[in-house]
């Protein structure tokens, strides 16, 4: 429940309870916590062990597709496509993982590759220094 809670922000919570609280009040509230949420965790905790002995085998039915769930939703869009497409064989999709080089004239060693230059900018004469930049409205 409290996974992404760390100890940065529990630090933060105890300074923040200090102030609002007060020294002589926060060890109750720190115990009235834990105790709510010990009380909350074995109440949870012997729900689903009553709805498992309730519903049976049927429980781990529903267990399954949950799990299943899960697992995708942890899951790259790569992960995804290279599982239920590909059957986990993603070896021609390593082609777009490897740096593109340009080789020499004999084919031989990569160069380093080449980028392309840009054009260069047009530059405004003398007798255009004093003129509005032209604007096109319906280019925008």
């Amino acid at each position: 429940m409290f996974a992404n809670v760390g100890w940065g922000e529990m630090l933060v919570l105890v300074v923040v309870g200090l102030v609002i609280l007060g020294p002589e009040r926060l060890p109750g509230a720190i115990r009235w916590t834990a105790n709510a949420l010990r009380q909350a965790r074995d109440y949870l905790t012997d729900m689903s062990n009553q709805l498992r002995q309730d519903i049976g085998p049927e429980f781990d039915d529903l267990r399954e597709p949950l799990s299943e769930l899960q697992k995708l939703r942890g899951m790259t869009p790569r992960a995804a496509l290279t599982k239920h497409l590909l059957d986990g064989d993603d070896s021609f999709l390593s082609v777009f993982d490897r740096p593109l080089t340009n080789r020499d004239s004999q084919g031989g060693v990569p160069s380093e590759p080449t980028l392309p230059t840009p054009a260069p900018s047009p530059r405004l004469s003398d007798s255009d220094a004093g003129r509005p930049t032209p604007f096109d409205s319906d280019a925008t």
